[in-house]
């Protein structure tokens, strides 16, 4: 049976540009499985509903988590107010009276969750933060975008995305959402860029092409990053922005080798045989990359400690424009050649190797979970690497 959606209450305080409502629309159809109406006249007399506090600012994955549930009421923490129901049509009276502060109804109808009540571990972002709940005031404006900013950021991924881009890309964020642009135009821009790329590192000119590279990759931490606070995640743009970004960094690489004239063979591989280890180094690993979640509900840089130190230098592409740079830096763009072709290699033999290591695991104790979903993570033996890896703090600076 359908879930029917109801908005009580309006803040006239707009987040990244949306109003409660806006928002709270826009999160309810990402979520999917509920439909939003206009007022109780529009509910129909039976079947779940899901009564939400305007004055709340919530996340996609407490609503999800919520439609999960019944009978259960969502309270702040700190102030005690309810924010959100999760009811039948029949006990929308008391779900009203809940959230307008009835005890009795509180007490003797619904079930109380708070937040931290909530799964904290987020595959998709790769990190370990319970859903926040706030209400929403103008003073806390500015607290409120920073959270929702930090909250979309992944917890784990390369060195530059973690802790190079946080803060400007915060920034660009910020003026690409108040001159309303989307997040696949910001994608868009990107694609001309890898193209721009290609071209310029296949006629050597490496430092025009390792700028145009750089900035793609800021845009590639932007687009994301506008998708999710201004709520505009589609499959469309996922799928685009991720065929991008999957299809084009062994063309950069290899673009950059068949630039190099008179190139002198390493370990008796010439460049035609360099090409290949790229190509095969490169599929080899996201084909590992996509088998592992099969072990289980995680993914490979995030079954271990381990996994999340290794994601942030694996040969993705952020790692290798670094070699690539600091080669052209030196006047010697024959040298970013070699390395990341043969980083390409060690990294993908160290994930095959995990991987192997995962299909032990998986066969002696069962699927495989990730280390951050561990409940007791912050104060365990890993509590450094949780500080590190758990969310990325920098992206929570003003």
């Amino acid at each position: 049976m359908p879930i029917h959606a109801l908005i009580q209450g309006e803040s006239p305080v707009k987040l990244w540009g949306l109003s409660a409502r806006e928002r709270l629309g826009r999160q309810l159809r990402e979520a999917g499985g509920a439909e939003l109406v206009a007022g109780p006249g529009d509910l129909p007399a039976t079947g779940p509903v899901l009564l939400l506090n305007a004055a709340f600012l919530f996340e996609v994955r407490t609503l999800s988590a919520l439609m999960e549930k019944s009978k259960v009421q969502l309270k702040h923490p700190s102030t005690g107010r309810i924010a959100a129901v999760m009811t039948d049509a029949g006990g929308l009276e008391e779900a009203l009276g809940c959230m307008n502060g009835d005890s009795r109804s509180v007490d003797t109808l619904l079930e109380t969750v708070t937040p931290e009540d909530l799964a904290a571990f987020n595959e998709t972002l790769k990190s370990a933060q319970a859903p926040f709940l706030e209400p929403v005031a103008q003073e806390n404006k500015t607290e409120l975008e920073s959270r929702l900013y930090g909250n979309a950021y992944k917890g784990i991924t390369d060195l530059v995305t973690k802790f190079v881009w946080p803060r400007p890309a915060r920034k660009a964020v910020q003026v690409a959402a108040s001159m309303g642009m989307s997040p696949n135009m910001v994608t868009s821009i990107g694609l001309v860029l890898v193209i721009a790329a290609c071209y310029l590192f296949l006629h050597g000119h490496y430092l025009a092409g390792l700028l145009a590279g750089w900035i793609m990759t800021f845009l590639d931490t932007v687009d994301g990053k506008l998708a999710r606070v201004t709520v505009q995640s589609t499959k469309f743009g996922n799928l685009y922005d991720h065929i991008i970004d999957l299809v084009h960094p062994p063309f950069w690489y290899i673009y950059w080798g068949m630039s190099l004239a008179g190139f002198t063979p390493v370990l008796g591989f010439d460049q035609q045989q360099m090409y290949w280890l790229i190509i095969i180094a490169y599929v080899l690993g996201r084909v590992v990359e996509g088998v592992f979640p099969l072990l289980g509900s995680c993914g490979i840089f995030t079954w271990r400690p381990f996994d999340a130190w290794f994601r942030l230098v694996t040969a993705r592409r952020n790692p290798c424009l670094i070699i690539l740079t600091a080669s052209a830096l030196a006047g010697r763009p024959d040298w970013g050649f070699v390395a990341v072709t043969f980083w390409s290699v060690i990294t993908t033999l160290i994930l095959v190797l995990r991987l192997f290591q995962g299909v032990v695991a998986r066969l002696q104790s069962g699927p495989l979970e990730s280390w951050l979903s561990d409940e007791n993570v912050a104060g365990g033996p890993n509590a450094g690497a949780f500080r590190v890896f758990g969310s990325t703090r920098g992206a929570y600076g003003a």
